[in-house]
């Protein structure tokens, strides 16, 4: 269930709980049915975004681990991140 790192542009990440295979189904913005299966970053990206609908920012996610929470450059030192 644990899968990749969630940014957060305060500079901080910290390692989430995802699962790697997902299902999710819905109605896209016309009402036709939604009904996908999504691995990897497609799987990560869509619970970051229901965290979000939930009203849970990153921040107040549930670690399992609170010491693989903090800032990047003491979690991941010498490891850059991309700004977008």
């Amino acid at each position: 269930m644990r899968a990749g790192k969630d940014a957060i542009r305060a500079r901080m990440r910290g390692l989430v709980p995802r699962y790697r295979n997902l299902r999710y189904t819905g109605f896209d913005a016309l009402g036709s049915p939604i009904d996908r299966t999504v691995k990897d970053f497609h799987a990560r990206v869509v619970q970051h975004e229901v965290d979000h609908l939930d009203g849970n920012p990153c921040i107040r996610a549930a670690f399992e681990d609170l010491s693989q929470f903090g800032f990047n450059d003491a979690l991941f030192p010498g490891e850059t991140l991309i700004d977008d």
